[in-house]
């Protein structure tokens, strides 16, 4: 009996040995029902090809892929769209996989994504990265079915790697050249603003400042000889004006009048004046106001000087050639007319070059200011040319990578092992059923054994006397006849108790007589 005591190794001899019969029968007849089975089982049938990797054809450093994604996802996107019902059911109704008239399109489409199997095999080499390759395996009821839908889901595998990888360069190759129109768009923009930039302060950009400078100074020196010359040439035509003057007031009586000679002193303070007025420019400029007073009275001085100059003339004309004239008055005449057409001449380049001198001084003095405004500009067109010459060569790189692609020598899927026919089903295997029957019918057999001892209340040797009356058996009486009467039982059940007391034990199944001391 099971659950009163631990059993010994002879326990369970004994109950092998009382039971056997109960443990051989399902150990014999479940293996060979399992064997059975298997010939109501549809076969399955399972044909596998290895698609090996191939790196692209042209070095790294050459032609570099557009497409970063690793292998790993790439092959998991891969098979969500091989597995898309847009490209299973083709491959279902060519091949007629999965017949039933209780089954629908969609259960049978749900079969054939369980049916097929993508394995992908990692690389041993250590720091190897990528994948050398997988396996594609399909599982039908028909050998030369499941070879030929796994020939075609392979052929789907390559066509969609060779179409995700030229339409992945094909996109990039398409962004990219519209993002470079619009950097050539900005480009273009900015150029044209630092060329209008340019026009407009012509002389004033950075970098013009030494020779503004140097154009400057030698404007200065150009107005400082214009004007000692222009200085000499009114004195020499003074000069001149007072030799005609005294010529005239030697001249007989009856004579032409004769121009009236200049004041002395005025002629003295006005040179005195151009000294002064060249000494100044030698140190102002022309704006100072030293200069400009002097210059004030110099002209007070020479209009005063003309007024004196043009009574006479107007009276008798003494710059007005005449043809009564002598000879040395028509010359002194005609040299004052010359000296009047030089002193003209002499203001009139004298003004140019105090123009010019004006526009350097405004050139060197706004200097600062566009120099801030251009520095602005061309910082805005250096960022602009800087990213489009980075688009420039990503686009190019991208289209070598398009072409790469589009001729079929970037990565490809190339198949090692073509689709093998399966010689013989995968499932059921019948030495796999038999032997899971043998083991199964052995549990039973077991099974049904322990119940039967747990149930089974007999004692049937001395430790179960013990394990119940914790008393030591003094000898035991094998069975050898009839089954005793519930008398005959209750009287052979007598012991006699060392102290000569004689005392009844509970009746027992087995016809084992038990006595103590």
């Amino acid at each position: 009996m099971l659950g009163h005591r631990k059993l010994v190794v002879e326990d369970y001899l004994d109950i092998l040995k009382r039971r056997r019969w109960i443990i051989a029968i399902p150990v014999i007849i479940l293996p060979i029902l399992a064997v059975a089975v298997t010939f109501k089982i549809a076969p399955r049938f399972v044909s596998q090809t290895l698609v090996i990797i191939e790196e692209q054809k042209v070095p790294d450093e050459y032609v570099k892929s557009v497409i970063s994604e690793n292998l790993d996802g790439r092959l998991a996107s891969m098979k969500e769209q091989i597995l898309s019902r847009s490209r299973i059911q083709p491959v279902i109704e060519r091949y007629n996989l999965y017949p039933s008239k209780r089954a629908n399109m969609d259960d049978r489409i749900d079969l054939a994504r369980k049916n097929i199997t993508i394995k992908p095999i990692h690389s041993e080499i250590a720091h190897a990265g990528g994948l050398p390759g997988f396996f594609i395996t399909f599982t039908a009821n028909d050998a030369h079915t499941a070879q030929l839908v796994c020939a075609d889901i392979t052929s789907l595998f390559l066509s969609e790697n060779l179409r995700a990888r030229e339409e992945s360069s094909q996109g990039t190759t398409d962004f990219l050249k519209g993002q470079l129109d619009d950097a050539k768009r900005s480009l273009d923009e900015q150029d044209a603003k630092l060329a209008n930039f340019q026009r407009q302060y012509i002389g004033k950009l950075p970098g013009q400042e030494a020779p503004n400078l140097n154009m400057l100074t030698s404007l200065n020196t150009q107005l400082e000889a214009a004007t000692q010359a222009l200085a000499r040439m009114e004195q020499d035509k003074t000069y001149q004006e007072s030799m005609l003057s005294q010529i005239a007031q030697s001249a007989p009586a009856g004579a032409s009048p004769t121009q009236a000679a200049t004041p002395q002193a005025q002629e003295t303070e006005l040179l005195a004046l151009q000294s002064q007025e060249a000494e100044l420019l030698a140190h102002y400029t022309p704006e100072h106001p030293d200069v400009i007073a002097v210059r004030h009275k110099i002209a007070d001085i020479r209009r005063s000087m003309e007024r004196a100059s043009q009574a006479p003339v107007s009276a008798g004309g003494v710059s007005a050639p005449s043809r009564y004239d002598p000879l040395p008055v028509q010359q002194l005449r005609a040299q004052i007319h010359s000296a009047d057409i030089g002193i003209q001449a002499k203001r009139r380049e004298q003004q140019q070059i105090e123009s010019q001198v004006h526009t350097y001084q405004d050139r060197i003095q706004s200097s600062p200011l566009v120099e801030e405004q251009y520095k602005q500009l061309t910082r805005d067109y250096d960022t602009a040319q800087k990213f489009y010459d980075d688009l420039l060569t990503k686009m190019n790189h991208s289209k070598m990578a398009t072409d790469l692609e589009k001729r079929q020598q970037g990565e490809q899927f190339r198949v090692m092992d073509e689709p093998n026919l399966p010689e013989a089903p995968t499932f059921p295997k019948k030495w796999i059923f038999g032997l899971g029957g043998l083991f199964g019918g052995l549990l039973f057999g077991l099974a049904i054994t322990a119940f039967l001892e747990y149930k089974d209340t007999s004692i049937r040797s001395e430790r179960d006397i013990w394990a119940f009356t914790k008393l030591p058996t003094l000898a035991v009486i094998e069975y050898s006849g009839e089954i005793q009467t519930e008398n005959t039982r209750v009287n052979s059940q007598i012991i006699e108790r060392p102290d000569r007391t004689i005392e009844r034990l509970p009746p027992a199944k087995e016809t084992l007589i038990k006595a103590h001391y």
